[in-house]
Parts: structure tokens; sequence; C-alpha cells
């Protein structure tokens, strides 16, 4: 896939807790932007936040939260971010949606790595 210049970045921001039919919310938001074509989505976990409920998660020894902040991030052209919003009005009951224009500089996969069998190794 290419990907370059003017894009839409999703970020979903959800609690670490938040599951959809008892697996993790975001894991569920991964794999529908996966099915979906996305360019690509990663999760990130926070060590601290708040939102609508105005109370703390955070990651600190003593209130070691279990809902800690979660953001998952998806970046892709316009038409296809606004094309999988209907997915999340499905699956995000709590937590907030955001849209942001950017630009892609640079999108490039690894490239695929090539097996070599144990006896070509050292030839």
């Amino acid at each position: 896939m290419r990907l370059h210049g003017p894009a839409l970045r999703l970020t979903v921001m959800v609690g670490e807790s938040d599951r959809w039919h008892h697996k993790p919310l975001y894991t569920e938001v991964v794999h529908r932007a996966h099915r979906a074509g996305l360019a690509g989505a990663t999760v990130l976990r926070g060590i601290e936040g708040f939102g609508a409920s105005s109370r703390i998660h955070t990651t600190r020894l003593l209130s070691l939260s279990e809902d800690l902040p979660v953001v998952v991030v998806i970046v892709d052209t316009a038409d296809r971010v606004r094309a999988f919003l209907p997915e999340l009005e499905e699956l995000v009951d709590e937590g907030l949606v955001t849209l942001e224009e950017c630009e892609v500089v640079r999108y490039a996969g690894r490239e695929p790595e090539q097996h070599v069998a144990p006896d070509e190794e050292h030839r």
C-alpha cells in the first residue's frame, strides 16, 4: 500500500479494561482496522490519565490501576478513515474518538525476510 501526503489520524482513547465480547476493546479496534484494509494501527498504553469520569488512573505503586488509558492510533487517507468510523460507533461506548489532519512523510514496511536453509548459512 502506498501512503504519502495528506492523511487523517484517527485516535481512539479508551480504558484498558474496556471489553468487546470478553476481549479487550482495543484489540477489536485493531483487528477491525486490519480487516478494513487500513494502513496500520498502533496501541499505546498510558501510565496515567483521566477522562470524562474525572477519575485518575495511574501506574504509581500506591494507587495501581487496572484500567489504565489506552490509545489506538490509525493513519490513512481521509476517505478510508471516515469509512471506518461506523465500526467505532458500534464499539466505543465510553472514551474519546478524535480526527486530525496530518501529512504522511514516510510509510514503509520491512522487506520480507528471506529464509536461508541451515546448511546454506555458512557458505
